[in-house]
């Protein structure tokens, strides 16, 4: 019986490259001979699967035909067929579809087929930061107290003691890296790995450090200082480059401080503007009056011209959020008439009055 290649990887007849290669790449990690857990005899059928489907000719032949009849090693995929043995090992040249991260799939060697890998990199690490709503506008500068991993503060990460000497590691013989032999569905493959005596860092010291043991980090508790800019919203998040964990023989890993602005009362930010509203009394909405404001400056005299309905906007320039460019947004006061509860028998006449003369 026809291998259904579409039912291996887990995806539709009509799915895209795109979508087959994400699939393949999936199954290839978890059914990975070397990873635990994995399955070796899974593995040849997803990547039979892939090397099918990923090349236009073989897929459509497929399906046309429920099998393929070109490359080397006979029909694939029909009764007889080669199965695996059929799998075009000549597209882990670098050709075709078969372009993916390798290092992914093999579990993320840190050197394969002769290929420098990724460095090893501390991990990232997060703190929240509350802030009030006048501290986001105007920004500030906060210290902050973290615990993790450092640099060895006594050697500066060389992981011997102040004064000594290093020495080749015998391990990697000063390489920095070990090669191990690594097998796989596609034969015996060498791999380069980090030395886990030195970190790669192909010495190792005659006396180790007191402090760190010689590992070059140790956890200890570091103040960092945080510069918040002016106008910095609820949620934000700032990266502070390698100021993360640090790691033995590799980079250190980045800082996230993610704000939290705590909401005003009076206030809200809308763009460089800051808006708030005004009570204002009937009769100083009539013929106008002037107010006392406290603003994210200090008190303020306002102007209520006459004549305001509900809703109007009096702005006050410059007295907004603080622009890249040195300025400021403006003060938006929205003006709220406020009609008593009740009124006087006096008022009432003056307002009889008023309604006489169409006011």
């Amino acid at each position: 019986m026809s291998k259904d290649y579409y039912q291996l990887l887990g995806v539709d007849k009509k799915a895209s490259k795109e979508d087959i290669k994400k699939a393949f790449r999936k199954l290839a990690h978890q059914h990975h001979p070397d990873k635990k857990g994995g399955d070796e005899a899974k593995f040849k059928e997803v990547s039979e699967a892939y090397s099918i489907l990923s090349d236009d000719k073989k897929r459509a032949e497929y399906d046309s035909y429920g099998r393929v009849f070109s490359g080397g090693g006979g029909p694939q995929g029909g009764q007889g067929g080669a199965g695996f043995e059929g799998f075009d090992f000549s597209q882990f040249q670098g050709g075709a579809d078969f372009d993916v991260d390798l290092n992914d799939i093999f579990g993320g060697f840190s050197d394969i087929f002769g290929g420098r890998g990724r460095q090893a990199r501390g991990r990232d690490i997060s703190v929240d930061l509350e802030l009030s709503f006048k501290e986001s506008i105007f920004g500030l500068t906060r210290r902050m107290l973290i615990t993790k991993d450092s640099t060895c503060s006594k050697c500066a990460g060389s992981g011997a003691e102040p004064e000594t000497k290093t020495k080749t590691c015998p391990t990697c013989n000063g390489k920095g890296q070990v090669v191990e032999s690594r097998r796989s569905p596609f034969g015996t493959f060498s791999v380069s790995t980090a030395c886990t005596t030195c970190s790669g860092r192909r010495v190792v010291p005659e006396k180790p450090c007191t402090t760190c043991k010689g590992s070059g980090v140790h956890r200890r508790q570091e103040e960092i200082t945080v510069v918040i800019p002016a106008g910095i919203d609820n949620g934000q998040v700032i990266r502070m480059a390698s100021l993360g964990e640090a790691i033995s023989g590799g980079a250190t890993g980045d800082l996230y401080v993610k704000v939290h602005v705590r909401a005003d009362a009076k206030f809200r930010k809308e763009g460089f503007n800051l808006i708030t509203d005004l009570p204002v009394k009937v009769s100083d909405a009539l013929i106008g009056a002037e107010y006392q404001l406290d603003t994210l400056d200090g008190t303020v005299t306002v102007t209520v011209p006459p004549l305001q309905s509900t809703d109007e906007i009096l702005r006050m320039k410059g007295k907004g959020v603080p622009t890249e460019r040195g300025k400021r947004g403006d003060l938006l006061i929205r003006v709220r008439v406020e009609f008593p509860q009740k009124i006087s028998k006096e008022a009432k006449e003056l307002l009889q009055k008023l309604k006489k003369e169409g006011i």
